[in-house]
């Protein structure tokens, strides 16, 4: 079973993460950023894994902190689930279209921690939330998870439809790579033994 549960306690955030690699797109987002529960809710739904975030923060200051290790226990979480990632596809990309908006991601689920994020916005913020917190989330989770993560921006003009494309397209390549491949169950996809 591909599951992990998760909590970290700091004196600015609590969070608190439960994840099923191999659900059917169930569970509950609270992180107290509402645009941010939305893009989290896409995630959740695009890849077909249940998903339970609760994460309180100190939004007194703003909601850099919740948001950054809301990514990195996520990312500790899908790690954890991996287990020693025998079997899975390992590589995948998608191209998400949303109205005007295309945004590609391509991921490697390997051990080697890397992002490219070249997803720029022109809004600062959509409602409360301020759009470069995005970077900060993604860098926590690639590096929380041991992945490398590129995201390409190739067109689009609604920073909302930017985002979201960006958290569906991610969703859909983390579904494929997460998949076991049935002709090396057994094994790892790579030549050096271990990833």
């Amino acid at each position: 079973m591909r599951k992990a549960v998760l909590k970290r306690e700091s004196k600015e955030t609590s969070v608190f993460v439960e994840i099923n690699l191999d659900g059917t797109g169930k569970g509950e987002i609270a992180t107290g950023v509402p645009f941010f529960d939305h893009m989290l809710e896409q995630f959740r739904r695009h890849s077909f894994i249940d998903l339970t975030i609760k994460t309180k923060g100190d939004y007194h200051i703003d909601d850099h902190h919740a948001v950054e290790d809301t990514g990195i226990v996520l990312g500790q979480a899908i790690k954890e689930a991996l287990g020693d990632r025998k079997g899975i596809k390992r590589y995948a990309s998608s191209s998400l279209p949303m109205d005007e908006t295309l945004v590609n991601c391509a991921i490697d689920l390997g051990t080697r921690p890397f992002l490219v994020y070249d997803v720029p916005v022109d809004k600062e913020r959509i409602n409360t939330f301020e759009t470069e917190l995005c970077v900060e989330f993604w860098r926590a989770l690639v590096h929380g998870a041991g992945c490398c993560v590129h995201f390409h921006k190739i067109t689009g003009v609604n920073s909302h439809h930017i985002i979201e494309a960006s958290f569906k397209a991610f969703a859909l390549a983390f579904d494929a790579a997460k998949q076991i491949d049935e002709r090396m169950k057994d094994s790892i996809r790579t030549t050096k033994g271990i990833i």
